[in-house]
């Protein structure tokens, strides 16, 4: 029995397949430490799946870097995740869930309203987290496979992500 409520989310304008995705710098965490870095210099490096997340330690975000680690798209591009939560968090969910991603902090949500994907966290004011969101993305940033959950709670659909990557990488 699903012991919470289905949401239908607010119409998202993020940006779509052939825009270039808005540039950032945020704290980027790994399993070792964690520095300011900006989205550009990591997509210079390759393809790159940018997973938008709820915090961390959210049933979503377990579900969706469990997928994520068994499908294994870290060996065909850089996975990287964005949330609200702290480094501090991070450092834990890339112990336990997404390994070998690093993750973006984003503890005030403007990177996830740069891409039109906040959430106000069941209607309390002032909270803010960010819808599920995938985006592939290439070496200039111009997004290659967007999804952007309309539900919540809803998940990316993980094949389309795999015959994305398949056909850009």
């Amino acid at each position: 029995m699903v012991d919470f409520e289905v949401v239908s989310l607010p119409a998202s304008d993020h940006p779509t397949v052939g825009e270039t995705a808005p540039d950032f710098t945020r704290p980027l965490v790994n399993e070792e430490y964690w520095e300011d870095a900006s989205l550009s210099s990591l997509v210079a490096d390759g393809p790159t799946l940018l997973v938008f997340h709820p915090m961390d330690g959210a049933f979503p975000t377990t579900y969706i870097w469990k997928e994520i680690d068994e499908r294994g798209f870290v060996a065909d591009v850089q996975v990287v995740g964005v949330s609200i939560s702290s480094p501090y968090e991070h450092k834990d969910l890339l112990k336990e869930r997404a390994a070998d991603a690093r993750l973006f902090s984003d503890p005030t949500a403007e990177v996830a309203a740069a891409y039109d994907v906040e959430h106000d966290l069941d209607g309390m004011a002032g909270v803010t987290e960010h819808r599920p969101a995938v985006f592939l993305l290439d070496e200039e940033r111009t997004i290659q496979y967007a999804w952007v959950a309309e539900e919540w709670p809803e998940f990316p659909a993980y094949d389309e992500i795999a015959a994305a990557i398949d056909d850009h990488v």
